[in-house]
């Protein structure tokens, strides 16, 4: 059975769930006013783990009260496990007007502790998902994608579409965010999925 995506739009950030059969994945959590709406879907949905893109406030501040009350793991990349207590402990540049907006929103996490480091080549296959997890650092340094049967990209901030579609408007390392943006032009063909903004067919990104 093919997998589907569903888009749960979160105010200006998405939240992605994965199914496939009778099991669903969910892609990051939003901020703390949607979690209700969040749990309902997620509880229909039959969600076996949460997957967080990267560990910022508007992507992980539902991952404690979540993982709580669906009592499901949290999985994200190493290099941002720092993050869950200091925000500060990577330090972002702004690459526009936007990306200073954007620097200015601030935001803390409920500390958690996540179950699950992921890594480049990982399979999602044991929590009934055809996806693969891609390393995309840059915006930051745990930054990760989701790869989903070889046809969709969930990216994260490792792009964005706030705009336009484009390089991320904040990032912690430059150099490696180009590389990551390579690194999504070389997979091909595949439907860009973004935290921000709606879905694209991959392209040209550096």
């Amino acid at each position: 059975m093919a997998a589907e995506i569903e888009t749960i739009k979160c105010d200006f950030v998405n939240v992605f769930i994965i199914s496939d059969g009778g099991c669903s994945i969910l892609v990051d959590t939003g901020m703390e006013k949607n979690r209700y709406s969040l749990l309902k879907k997620a509880r229909e949905k039959n969600v076996r783990l949460l997957v967080l893109t990267h560990c910022h406030p508007d992507h992980a501040e539902n991952a404690a009260y979540l993982s709580k009350e669906l009592n499901i793991p949290v999985a994200m990349g190493e290099g941002d496990v720092k993050l869950i207590k200091n925000q500060d402990a990577e330090k972002m540049i702004a690459r526009d007007l936007i990306g200073k907006g954007i620097l200015h929103s601030g935001g803390t996490i409920p500390e958690f502790i996540p179950s699950v480091l992921l890594k480049e080549g990982d399979s999602l296959l044991p929590y009934g998902v055809n996806a693969r997890i891609v390393e995309l650092p840059g915006h930051t340094a745990g930054s990760i994608g989701i790869d989903v049967e070889g046809k969709y990209l969930i990216v994260g901030d490792a792009l964005m579409n706030m705009m336009h579609p484009s390089l991320p408007h904040i990032y912690g390392d430059y150099d490696k965010m180009i590389d990551s943006a390579r690194k999504i032009e070389m997979l091909g063909e595949r439907t860009i999925y973004f935290g921000h903004g709606r879905c694209v067919n991959n392209r040209k990104w550096a």
